[in-house]
């Protein structure tokens, strides 16, 4: 058991990093990584690219270890608890042991790993918000073409894929009236919003295929024809064509349903990540296979309609498999890591280093 991990990753989810605030937190990490034997730079993006030298080997090629920094809300203000074997938060915030539970157990794996290659150590802003870290990273300043994304939930499982996904921003805007004296002198923005969405194909669209109304907002006063409303939706698909034929569907929807009553909308449409997978029998996973089987795991592979970093990394041409951090119920206030499995996650790693070591 590493009760300094552990107090380490107590540590670190004390400092506030929500999604765009996570300058303390690289500052941070920009003294820790030497601590633990390696050296670390910013990007122009804020992103931390950390470096450690091969261990116990000659001659291996160099892998990347990979960790977002930032969290979701309720973020500002953790207090971590330790109560029977299980961190949590006091219970009016999220924990953040997405991903600080996966920074805290690599930085544990470079203090005490006896054989591992050359390492790169990567840790991204603003995962949560869109990939928009590593998105933005400065790649001419990685080596390595293969690795492993600490940011899965379970150990039981290893990430192989993600979809497609948009993001579709909606503003309408309509025509203000008082809506007792002369509502016919208006247009509702609202109305105008609802239409639309009601027409949306939403919910489980088919087996690779989601789309989803997330937020909705629009007017002032309670007795005012609202002249304006905006709302965010999204799509993806595990299959590139149907998410982009989506896209195209919504939006279309969209205009046609808004003009029907008069209002006017702008619409965004991003593209925030393409649809990626890799083979079962790619390196990465099977020595992630290998390494969880030394704790008695025998994890399967997924393609997740979620969407992580690694989705960028192997469109970027790096190979990117996804493994487990031993974190539950994130992105909630219940969210909780227990000590044995950060530790298991920690003897994962350790392995993943020793067999990255045999090339």
């Amino acid at each position: 058991m590493s009760d300094r991990m552990v107090n380490q990753f107590m540590e670190m989810v004390k400092i506030d990093s929500e999604s765009g605030e996570e300058a303390a937190m690289m500052e941070y990490l920009l003294k820790a990584i030497p601590d633990a034997g390696g050296e670390a730079e910013l990007d122009d993006y804020g992103n931390l690219l950390g470096r450690f030298p091969a261990r116990g080997c000659d001659g291996a090629a160099p892998i990347l270890l990979s960790c977002h920094a930032d969290t979701v809300k309720p973020g500002v203000g953790i207090e971590p608890v330790l109560e029977d074997g299980v961190i949590r938060s006091k219970g009016d915030t999220i924990l953040g042991a997405d991903d600080k539970a996966g920074i805290a157990e690599v930085l544990e794996a470079m203090r005490t790993a006896e054989i591992m290659p050359p390492v790169e150590f990567a840790v991204s802003r603003q995962e949560e918000v869109g990939l928009l870290g590593v998105k933005n990273m400065d790649f001419t300043r990685l080596k390595a073409t293969r690795g492993f994304l600490m940011d899965n939930d379970t150990l039981e499982t290893i990430v192989i894929g993600g979809p497609t996904y948009f993001a579709i921003d909606v503003e309408i805007t309509g025509k203000a009236a008082h809506a007792g004296m002369e509502p016919e002198k208006g247009i509702s923005a609202i109305l105008a919003a609802s239409k639309a969405i009601a027409a949306l194909r939403l919910g489980r669209l088919d087996e690779n295929s989601t789309a989803n109304v997330g937020i909705i907002e629009g007017g002032m006063i309670r007795n005012g024809v609202p002249d304006r409303c905006k709302f965010m939706a999204e799509c993806r698909s595990s299959v590139h064509e149907k998410a982009v034929a989506l896209d195209v569907e919504m939006r279309k929807i969209i205009a046609e349903q808004v003009e029907s009553v008069g209002a006017k909308v702008e619409i965004k449409s991003e593209n925030l990540c393409k649809a990626v997978d890799i083979p079962e029998d790619s390196w990465s996973v099977e020595i992630s296979k290998k390494a969880l089987a030394t704790i008695g795991i025998d994890a399967k592979c997924i393609f997740i309609t979620g969407f992580t970093d690694a989705s960028i990394y192997n469109n970027q041409g790096i190979e990117m498999a996804v493994v487990g951090i031993g974190a539950k119920d994130e992105h909630s206030t219940d969210e909780s890591i227990s000590v044995a499995d950060m530790n298991s996650a920690l003897t994962m790693l350790l392995e993943i280093l020793r067999l990255s070591a045999q090339g």
